[in-house]
This record gives C-alpha cells, sequence and structure tokens, in this order.
C-alpha cells in the first residue's frame, strides 16, 4: 500500500523503549510491512546535544541528525511521507529538554524489559551506565504524561513478544488499531537502509537474526557497583509490569 508524497502520514505510531531491548527487531518486523515506513531514534541527535552522555558514535550523530527535537517530531507528523502509517523507534530519555506537542496526534505503545536484562547488557558497552541510560524511569515518567493527557498506551514486554511473537504481534496491532500482517514475522539478515548510524557498535546480533529469536531463560548477575542501579530501577519497572497486555 502506498500514498502520495506529498501526503503526511495517515499514523505516526511511537514505540518508546528503553535501551538493549528488542526495540531494534521490532523496528524490523514493522519494516516487513507494505504499508509501514520507519525511522530508528530520530531524537538521537536532540538527545546528544542536550546531554554529555558518553555514546559510541557521538560526534557522528551530532554531525549527521538533525537536534531540534520539537521540529523532528513535528516533521514526523506533517512531512511527505511514502506510506500511510510511520512508525518511530524511540527511547524517552530521549526527549530530554523537551515537551512533546500534539501527544494526541500520535499513536504510543510502550516495550519494556527487566532493568537487571538491562543493566547487564549495557554495561558490555557503557560500563558506568545511569538511571538515564537505562531508561525505565523515563518509561514511567512519559507514560504518566500520557497518562494525564487522557492518553493510556498499551505496554508490552521483550519476554512476551519473545515467547510468542504472532499472538503478540497481533495483540499489538489491535491495540494500536492496524491490521496484523504476517510479513512482520520475518525479515533477511544484515544491515538495514534504516539502520541509524550507531549500527556498527550495537547492532551485530539483530544483523545476524532473520526474526524474533525464541526466548531462552538465561541468570544474569548484575555486576556489583550496579546493584544499587537495579534498587532503583524496580518500582519504575513493577509499575509498568502491572500494565502489560494481557498474554
Amino acid at each position: 500500500m502506498s500514498q502520495s508524497m506529498s501526503s503526511p502520514p495517515q499514523k505516526v505510531i511511537n514505540m518508546w523503549s528503553g535501551p538493549r531491548n528488542i526495540s531494534t527487531a521490532m523496528m524490523y518486523s514493522f519494516a516487513q510491512r507494505s504499508d509501514m515506513t520507519v525511522i530508528d531514534e530520530p531524537l538521537y541527535g536532540h538527545f546528544l546535544s542536550k546531554t554529555d552522555a558518553v555514546r559510541p558514535a557521538r560526534e557522528l550523530v551530532l554531525q549527521t541528525m538533525e537536534t531540534d527535537g520539537s521540529k523532528i517530531m513535528q516533521a514526523a507528523l506533517n512531512a511527505p511521507c511514502p506510506t500511510p502509517f510511520l512508525f518511530l523507534k524511540n527511547m524517552p530519555q530521549q526527549l530530554v529538554g523537551m515537551t512533546l506537542d500534539n501527544p494526541h496526534r500520535f499513536t504510543h505503545f510502550f516495550l519494556i524489559r527487566h532493568p537487571k536484562d538491562v543493566i547487564v547488557s549495557f554495561s558490555k558497552v557503557v560500563e558506568q551506565p545511569t538511571m538515564q541510560d537505562i531508561a525505565i524511569k523515563e518509561q514511567y515518567d512519559f507514560y504518566q504524561t500520557l497518562l494525564a493527557e487522557g492518553i493510556e498506551a498499551p505496554v508490552f514486554s521483550s519476554v512476551q513478544i519473545l515467547q510468542n511473537p504472532e499472538k503478540s504481534l497481533r495483540q499489538l496491532c489491535q491495540a494500536i488499531a492496524i491490521p496484523f500482517d504476517p510479513a512482520m514475522l520475518q525479515w533477511e539478515a544484515g544491515q538495514k537502509p534504516y539502520d541509524g548510524c550507531w549500527w556498527p557498535y550495537w547492532y551485530a546480533n539483530v544483523h545476524r537474526s532473520t526474526g524474533f529469536q525464541k526466548y531462552v531463560y538465561q541468570e544474569k548477575q548484575v555486576p556489583k557497583h550496579l546493584e544499587n542501579l537495579l534498587e532503583e530501577a524496580l518500582p519504575f519497572y513493577h509499575f509498568l509490569e502491572n500494565r502489560l497486555v494481557n498474554s
């Protein structure tokens, strides 16, 4: 399905995920739809321009991406789009210093992962992650912001999706009012043209995938120096976990 390149998207879907989740796999999943255009973390340049966050490819992101967050989100709503739907892979900590104007014009959902898993994975790239880095409080805060606007966005977990991808994606599509497309279950391995320029540092595993990997529980040990970070994050995670769409 296509539309005139002069037309803005009919629906802009914001996925609000934390890092080291299956957010890139979710972006690949949505990208398989003929009615969908995807953008990888459009607010990353804005985030880095407003913080001193240590990230691989930081300078490249700042040199190549728009850094005005409000302009970015308005363009998502109003710029020409080749498909009826636009999917934005977003992270709520990247809203730093800005308010999302017109939140009712977007369709929102949240993707969560247990902070223990996020911390263990993130610390392999950035040794000393912070609360802002793992973003679970920012997910909680933004969920509350949407609630205050009368928007109750559906919440899904990475475990839920990996345990039963088709069932969960059907539920997700129903929750955000788009038809399910079986094409969402598979993609080709390798780099994608819509990958952010930071892909060499983060996307090795997902580039080897051709679909959602079967969920296998693995016990993880948070490094001693990050145990306090986990304890601080858990209440925000449990609040969102209690709002998961029933699987």
